[in-house]
């Protein structure tokens, strides 16, 4: 049975009633996911579907008009984390013709007509319709004559932060990553397929996993200590760099994520490099020796960080295993 939906319009996606949830769900954080649980929870006990209703691209994104905005989470990891486990998920395109939908309209047409709603959970700030005139008062009537009722989920804190994906961008964005895993409810993380790159890595004894961004924004940059996941059962420690590598006359943000110790081929499969701490911005060098130092002296601090033993490789102590792919 199909999980994912797109379009607005079409049969009811919950013949029998849905207990739903709304929201932009970047990154899908511990408030997201205490909304979701919510969701499920009412919905086994009401015998009716669980929904959640979201966006692509997200409308910060769309009104934007090509600014670029950091996303949390890709769109892929965004679907994955909202449909586990048996959520359906209508993922509405959100174009102009979203964006001019009046909310008395959105109301009918895809909370009543489209999802049955019987039950709609929303956090407290949600706001929808064009000019965003639609809210929960709004909402609350509507529901009193067409058979559904309106809660709001108080905010969710951590640490004695309120929960919301603005505070994870801020703590990502000054290399707080310990404080954004806190919100997130696990480590920051950038997936996808390793790809092929133009071999300099392997050239400078340094071979990385080459992950392109594709149309999302990155919310950090630079050089960073990092675990990988994807190869085997645990995550593998390594140093990475996220960025469009100047000395190199880079143009397009590029993941470059090197694994200590590792000896095996890459190409096509799918990771995630969880970011651990951040060590440095990119910086542009004169020269591919400066470079090379500056890696050195990057992966020593990347090990001591995840605690490895710090093997220093221009002495000899210490020469990386055959390349595992080509940067």
């Amino acid at each position: 049975m199909s999980l994912l939906f797109r379009d607005a319009a079409g049969p009811s996606l919950a013949p029998g009633g849905s207990v739903l949830c709304v929201g932009a769900f970047d990154g899908v954080h511990l408030g997201h996911r205490a909304l979701l649980a919510r969701v499920r929870v009412r919905a086994a006990e009401l015998g009716m579907t669980p929904l959640a209703i979201s966006f692509e691209p997200i409308p910060r994104e769309f009104f934007g008009r090509g600014a670029p905005v950091p996303r949390l989470a890709s769109v892929r990891e965004k679907i994955g984390l909202l449909t586990e486990p048996d959520m359906r998920l209508l993922l509405l395109r959100f174009d102009a013709v979203l964006a001019a939908m009046p909310a008395e309209a959105f109301i009918e047409d895809v909370l009543v007509d489209r999802a049955d709603a019987r039950e709609i959970w929303i956090g407290a700030d949600f706001r929808f319709g064009h000019s965003r005139r639609g809210d929960v008062a709004m909402l609350r009537a509507f529901g009193e004559r067409r058979g559904f009722s309106v809660s709001v989920l108080p905010d969710i804190e951590a640490g004695g932060e309120r929960v919301s994906s603005s505070a994870i961008r801020k703590h990502l964005a000054i290399g707080e990553f310990d404080a954004a895993a806190r919100l997130l409810g696990r480590r920051f993380a950038i997936g996808g397929h390793v790809v092929r790159g133009q071999q300099l890595g392997r050239k400078l004894g340094y071979p990385t996993a080459n992950i392109r961004l594709g149309r999302r924004t990155s919310p950090v940059s630079g050089i960073f200590a990092v675990r990988v996941q994807g190869i085997g059962a645990l995550p593998l420690p390594g140093v990475a760099s996220l960025g469009v590598r100047p000395t190199v006359n880079g143009t397009e943000p590029l993941l470059e994520a090197h694994l200590f110790d590792f000896d095996g081929d890459l190409y096509g499969r799918r990771l995630e490099v969880e970011f651990v701490q951040k060590l440095r911005e990119e910086e542009k060098f004169s020269d591919l020796d400066t470079m090379v130092r500056q890696i050195d002296r990057d992966a020593a601090e990347a090990r001591a960080i995840l605690g490895l033993h710090n093997k220093n490789r221009l002495s000899g102590e210490h020469r990386d295993p055959a390349p595992f792919t080509e940067a």
